[in-house]
């Protein structure tokens, strides 16, 4: 009997410091940077963010919304054989943010490791767990995108430091027989690496380069659109489904504007398109399982139904993951 890998639990965590617009602006202003909430939210459609305390990691926010996730699934920790956690900001430069979460879990023996495709990599990490899944590599996997970009920020730049929060979210995919992820589509183009990046790291001790984020908005913007569509048309052609199969999109939560983009591409109303960029802010790997979790608890996302799951970020990535919840 084929073996197909579904999500059965969801989870997330939201650090307890949030941050409205009026908030961020007041701490800008009192560096001499000039924002406004309107500014903002109409550029972006970002109204809020939670920012991380200073002894918070990734891995401690991972753990949270993977304890979620396990009760959500009715899975103990123990029955957990593959860990992978999308991640640009780690715990350490190694070992990896998921073998931290491993031990944190109190749990060993199954593999554990980071993916790195910046805001497309829960896409990517969920397309890798499905593919082991499917090869009887793991049976039960957590899945997480765990985040605090708040530490790479430049509050100098207003252009960019409105637009990020922290915050994980995460599930638990399981092998089954009956069909829950039906398609997966993953791509990247090194070209457009200077567009969104932090371009420092460690050498003898001391950063060199750069170590805080930098990007061009409008090529990423222009970029994000074409690629998405693209995306999202191909993971729809290999399930055999159409536009109309969608019962949600569930895009990664970067821009209220590409996001309604995408949806007028696919011939979508908005009222089918989970939205929490507005409270979340972009945060980036954690955003799709953020919302997706946000969605399930709420009750507006329901078993059965279809989901159309996409992200794009630096490298440049993108990708998209069709479901049956």
């Amino acid at each position: 009997m084929k073996t197909y890998s579904r999500i059965t639990g969801t989870g997330s965590y939201l650090p307890p410091r949030r941050l409205t617009n009026a908030d961020l602006v007041a701490e800008l202003a009192a560096q001499g940077i000039e924002s406004s909430d309107g500014w903002i939210v109409e550029r972006t459609g970002i109204r809020a963010r939670h920012f991380a305390d200073a002894g918070m990691g990734s891995s401690d926010l991972a753990l949270l919304a993977a304890r979620q996730a396990l009760q959500a699934a009715g899975v103990e920790a123990k029955d957990i054989d593959l860990i992978i956690v999308a991640t640009s900001t780690p715990d350490m430069v190694f070992p990896s943010t998921a073998c931290i979460l491993q031990g944190k879990l109190g749990i060993k023996g199954g593999a554990a490791f980071d993916v790195q495709a910046v805001c497309s990599g829960f896409i990517y990490a969920l397309t890798i767990a499905d593919s082991l899944i499917k090869s009887g590599t793991a049976t039960k996997a957590l899945v997480i995108g765990s985040e605090v970009f708040s530490r790479i920020l430049d509050f100098k730049d207003r252009t960019t430091c409105v637009l990020f929060g922290d915050g994980a979210g995460a599930v638990v995919l399981e092998a089954s027989h009956a069909p829950g992820i039906l398609a997966t589509d993953i791509h990247a183009d090194g070209s457009y690496t200077d567009i969104l990046c932090v371009p420092g790291h460690v050498c003898g001790g001391s950063v060199l380069g750069d170590p805080l984020l930098r990007m061009d908005g409008p090529a990423v913007f222009k970029l994000a659109v074409g690629v998405l569509d693209e995306a999202a048309r191909a993971v729809l052609a290999k399930a055999g489904k159409t536009d109309a199969d969608i019962d949600w999109l569930i895009p990664h939560q970067a821009n209220i504007r590409i996001m309604q983009s995408t949806a007028r591409k696919l011939k979508l109303s908005m009222d089918k398109v989970v939205v929490t960029v507005d409270q979340h802010g972009n945060t980036s790997a954690a955003s799709i399982p953020l919302a997706l979790d946000t969605a399930v608890r709420s009750g507006q996302v329901k078993a059965g139904q279809t989901l159309l799951l996409e992200g794009v970020g630096g490298g440049f990535t993108w990708g998209a993951v069709l479901l049956k919840l």
